[in-house]
């Protein structure tokens, strides 16, 4: 080895060999099985025990080597998932009870963001097998028929969250998006509001969003109201979009009295420029959102939205493929509930 600084030949230390399950072992005064447990199943090691042993494996800097053992086991004890964005909150909360949960069986997450891309996800499908992931996370049901005889060729467990679908032959972990906003929609309309705008995501390729628009339109329809009655806009999900979408909507022919978005995001922006064109919220206008994120309880009026069980289906899921990748009887498809939370952004049309 050349040290280019003094342009010298110099000698090269030779490496340190890593420590084995056998030097850590042989450091804490146990057997190698109660290494590997401490490291496995701790919960099976009595704390002092445990303890010893974990100070040990930091003191020698001992990391196992999972490659060799995946090739014994045939499994990485991994688990991917891919999400739509990793802007939005809801996701990140989910997948962080997903991830909680998932580490007390012993399972590491790995993640994927698939832009909303059909053609992206079926890529990072192939690429998380090809990594070795044991079982996947997927949102939503909609992907290509390639996509699932992919999966159902590998023999690869999955399980679909955000969304639920009766009867199907797929895991699900999921609510009924257009229950859900419908039930949200009649409320609108119970307030007398009829000239309703609707913010939505792009609805093709994203079952959750057409299906909360199915919702809105079938509550119109018990009122007697047609759907194209109803202005329809869709953008992709964020603050800016929804606040230039709420602002063309504003300056078309016929202002509604009711805007209902397809998420907390996209109706945080209406809000912003509702207010910017010197509206009243709710007086002049009322706006919904769909999530129940963080900031739908902090702006300014609070955001009347639909709460999601982000956290429930994060841990639902992950219980689900630990369960699969165990040998256990494929569950049936878990709806979870959903609850309308009423804050200050909706109220009823102006003069009634």
């Amino acid at each position: 080895m050349v040290d280019r600084t003094t342009n010298r030949r110099v000698a090269r230390k030779p490496a340190t060999p890593s420590p084995t399950l056998q030097d850590v072992a042989q450091a804490a005064g146990v057997s190698t099985a109660t290494v590997s447990r401490c490291l496995n199943s701790p919960e099976l090691v009595v704390e002092q025990t445990r303890e010893r042993v974990l100070a040990v494996v930091q003191e020698l800097g001992y990391a196992p080597n999972f490659g060799a053992r995946a090739l014994a086991a045939k499994r990485t004890n991994t688990i991917g998932a891919i999400i739509p964005t990793m802007e939005n909150a809801i996701f990140a909360r989910g997948l962080q009870a997903f991830q909680e949960e998932l580490a007390r069986h012993g399972l590491t997450l790995l993640v994927a963001s698939s832009s909303y891309s059909p053609k992206l996800e079926e890529e990072q499908i192939r690429t998380l097998l090809a990594r070795g992931a044991d079982a996947l996370l997927l949102i939503g049901f909609e992907r290509s028929a390639r996509a699932y005889e992919l999966l159902q060729q590998r023999g690869v467990p999955y399980v679909i969250a955000w969304a639920y679908c009766a009867g199907s032959d797929h895991h699900a972990i999921g609510f009924d998006n257009r229950a859900a906003m419908r039930a949200l929609a009649r409320q609108v309309f119970g307030l007398g509001h009829r000239d309703v705008a609707i913010i939505a995501a792009p609805m093709d390729s994203n079952d959750r969003a057409r299906e909360r628009v199915l919702g809105i339109w079938d509550a119109a329809a018990e009122v007697g109201l047609n759907r194209d009655a109803l202005t329809l806009v869709q953008t992709p999900y964020s603050i800016e979009n929804g606040a230039r979408v709420m602002a063309e909507i504003l300056a078309g022919p016929r202002r509604p009295t009711a805007v209902m978005c397809g998420n907390d995001v996209l109706a945080v922006g209406a809000m912003g420029a509702a207010r910017a064109a010197g509206l009243s919220v709710p007086g002049d206008l009322s706006i919904t959102g769909f999530d129940d994120i963080e900031i739908a309880g902090i702006v300014t009026p609070g955001l009347t939205t639909v709460h999601v069980p982000h956290r429930q289906m994060g841990i639902e899921a992950a219980r689900v493929l630990a369960a699969l990748l165990s040998g256990g009887a494929p569950p049936v498809p878990l709806l979870l509930e959903t609850q309308i939370i009423s804050r200050a952004s909706l109220g009823p049309v102006s003069g009634t």
